[in-house]
């Protein structure tokens, strides 16, 4: 492959982009995929292993009980729903494993209720126990004394009772609808004077603590705190008088809350992305879990009632919905947490030249700059970027792609500040974000009120991409400074998330941002860019000639080599390049943080693929594309991961790094992160996840995320935009 400049053009790729002159596709073995719902599972484990980990922070362990939660809470919601829906409407086809989805759908029963059950015993039988030597104390209701139940009546009589709402079910009554993800208590009863048994639903309220402070007499050192509904099951006569509680137990439903429309170009796409919001309220039960001591009784009714199997229902001990800790875990004890990191600003930026006055815009003009959060700080970077441009009267456009920000996000202030300045502003705001959007469509409400020009991209399309672009008049002539990154405009996650993104003036990128926004605010992507990969037309066959051009090298005796950083790695045309191209000798690199659906090791598949995963105290959210191409590295970066969602259903864009500095830095990264002497999990010949945290001397291996946090925070500016 001939070296790139900016004349040429990345996306004109070939149609014999996956021809291999030695091997054909058809003859990969049928068996060569793991299958996507089961690595995610194994993708939870590893989560889930973490906080298994006495090694880590005692209430990041609870932080991670909690993570492992609300991930799976929004597996079933999503991708449990999904295939059981498929299902029920004859519409389900085999996996990319090539099995019935009936038997996907058992195995990832089995699977979750074992690590359900395991998850459970986590935090019985080693968080909460060493939470309680640490002075967090999760008591219940049975463990206290009389003083502490007279402090709690008065607190439920006072905050909890006149919120509650006990719910009847009798002829009269009809079962009520029971929300997705509620906590509830199900209720038997006894009529004193009559003698009939009754039921009744309580649904434990949300907008209150999930674990409330018994008392204030000990230290910040020794706290207590009791889960609500166990405070609220044990205040029931309160609620029934007269009658007996014959029994009470918890249970919480999970919905199918993966929404579905029909995009109309005639009809108002939030108007019809809000009646389905509405509808996902009522999505059917696919999950029902129980207090493990729930009688028969109850158990038969809510099945029949929610009109699901037995499959579906997980008995676990209580507390359910752990996902509560994460109030646990956000308490303010330092002892207890990973040590503060404060983010430095890059350097390139926080330079001046003598002659001129600190800017920005100076600083990228200089040369391009490579952002890696939150080792270097989002607000110092991308956010003041965006803040300048907005009061900087020589800039004349800004325009911006919104996939996730936050509640009260400084970036929407500054795109409404500059429409308020008189200057030009596009926000491309992607409504249909998964479980955001509501907000977003909050917020590209008051950006049209602001004067934002605000558009919601490509019919069918999701507009996934990270892109800002300013446009800034200068010495008589337009410049383009342009942003695109690998994760969202949010400070928020921008401090939690591991993610890289350019600052440019090269031209050439702007010009073909200039293209990509007017496509987005227009019509269909058609054209072709210099420096971009965009989906869904050109990413994945520009990604293939690049893998093809590996394996052509590497059968020409050139060494060859290809590294990839991804959450996801799922699409087969993605992964039978990656077989042929380790078939011919390629070395492959896959650092994974999510699902792998391709296998590593395998003899006569896959010898020279190796998978790795991290995660820690960031979550890995960068997607790095490398390419050797026989010295002369070809590498990328940007918002796309090797899924068929990302190539075939979205807007993504990656960009490619021609700068030797950058290059050797994520050179010099991926080196780290697939070394033997760095702690990570590696992915077996056999599909299983191994995780490595010492050597064969015991000592610790290197901790990935703490190294860069110390080497990036010592860097100094030789000369270079590093």
């Amino acid at each position: 492959m001939a070296p790139h400049d900016t004349d040429s053009d990345v996306s004109d790729v070939d149609d014999d982009f996956d021809e291999v002159p030695f091997v054909h596709v058809d003859e990969l073995p049928d068996d060569r995929y793991l299958d996507r719902e089961l690595s995610w599972l194994a993708f939870n484990q590893r989560v889930l292993e973490l906080a298994e980990d006495t090694a880590l922070p005692l209430l990041e362990r609870a932080n991670f009980l909690a993570i492992f939660a609300s991930n799976l809470d929004e597996f079933f919601m999503v991708r449990v729903a999904g295939l059981k829906r498929r299902i029920m409407t004859g519409l389900a086809v085999p996996t990319n494993i090539g099995r019935a989805p009936s038997d996907v759908l058992a195995d990832i029963s089995a699977r979750a209720h074992e690590l359900q059950l395991r998850h459970a015993n986590v935090y019985h039988d080693s968080v909460k126990p060493a939470l309680s030597e640490a002075g967090i104390q999760i008591v219940t209701w049975d463990s206290l004394d009389d003083a502490d139940h007279e402090i709690l009546h008065r607190y439920f009589t006072d905050q909890i009772f006149p919120v509650l709402m006990p719910l009847a079910v009798d002829p009269a009554h009809p079962f009520p609808y029971i929300s997705g993800l509620s906590l509830n208590l199900a209720i038997r009863v006894r009529n004193a004077k009559t003698g009939t048994e009754e039921f009744a639903r309580l649904k434990v309220p949300q907008m209150l603590p999930r674990f409330v402070r018994v008392d204030s007499r000990e230290g910040i050192s020794n706290v207590r705190y009791i889960a609500l509904e166990d405070l609220i099951a044990n205040q029931l006569q309160d609620l029934f008088p007269g009658m007996e509680i014959l029994e009470q137990h918890t249970f919480r439903v999970t919905r199918n809350e993966d929404v579905q429309i029909d995009e109309d170009e005639t009809e108002d796409l939030i108007q019809v992305l809000e009646k389905g919001l509405l509808k996902r309220r009522f999505g059917p039960p696919i999950r029902l879990e129980v207090g493990e001591g729930m009688d028969p009784t109850t158990l038969d009714l809510l099945i029949r009632e929610l009109d699901i199997t037995e499959q579906e229902v997980y008995r676990l001990p209580e507390p359910l919905n752990l996902g509560g800790l994460f109030e646990i875990a956000g308490i303010k004890r330092p002892d207890l947490h990973y040590p503060p990191h404060v983010p430095t600003t890059s350097v390139a930026l926080a330079t001046a030249e003598a002659n001129e006055p600190r800017s920005i815009f100076a600083s990228i003009r200089r040369g391009d700059v490579l952002l890696h959060h939150p080792y270097e700080s989002f607000s110092t970077s991308v956010q003041s970027f965006l803040e300048q441009a907005a009061a900087d009267p020589n800039v004349l456009a800004i325009k911006q792609t919104l996939y996730r920000t936050s509640g009260d996000s400084p970036i929407v202030q500054a795109l409404i500040n500059a429409a308020e300045a008189g200057k030009q502003v596009l926000a491309l705001v992607e409504i249909k974000a998964r479980f955001d959007e509501q907000a977003n469509i909050s917020w590209a409400r008051k950006l049209e009120k602001a004067g934002v020009h605000v558009v919601y991209g490509l019919v069918g399309l999701k507009t996934h991409c990270k892109l800002a672009l300013v446009i800034r008049q200068e010495k008589g002539q337009l410049k383009h400074y342009s942003h695109i990154g690998t994760g969202n405009y949010n400070p928020k996650t921008s401090r939690l998330y591991e993610d890289f993104g350019l600052l440019t003036a090269d031209p050439q990128v702007g010009k073909d941002l200039t293209r990509l926004f007017n496509e987005l605010s227009g019509y269909a992507i058609e054209k072709k860019f210099k420096r971009l990969l965009v989906a869904p037309l050109h990413l994945r066959k520009g990604l293939l000639k690049l893998i093809n051009n590996e394996t052509k090298n590497a059968l020409a005796g050139t060494p060859a080599r290809i590294r990839i950083k991804i959450n996801s790695m799922v699409d087969e045309k993605i992964i039978d390049a990656l077989y042929l191209a380790s078939a011919a000798g390629v070395k492959v690199d896959i650092w994974v943080r999510g699902i792998s659906s391709i296998k590593a090791g395998v003899p006569g598949l896959s010898e020279n693929i190796r998978v790795r995963s991290i995660l820690g105290r960031y979550l890995e959210h960068s997607r790095i594309f490398m390419f050797d191409n026989a010295g002369d590295p070809q590498i990328y970066i940007g918002s796309a991961d090797m899924m068929h969602r990302n190539l075939d259903r979205r807007v993504e864009a990656l960009v490619r790094l021609p700068n030797t500095e950058h290059i050797t830095e994520l050179s010099e990264l991926f080196d780290l992160a697939m070394d033997d002497a760095t702690a990570s999990w590696w992915l077996e010949s056999d599909g299983s996840w191994t995780r490595h945290t010492t050597d064969t001397s015991g000592a610790a291996l290197i901790d990935l995320q703490d190294h860069l946090m110390k080497s990036i925070s010592k860097r100094r500016r030789p000369g270079g935009h590093r």
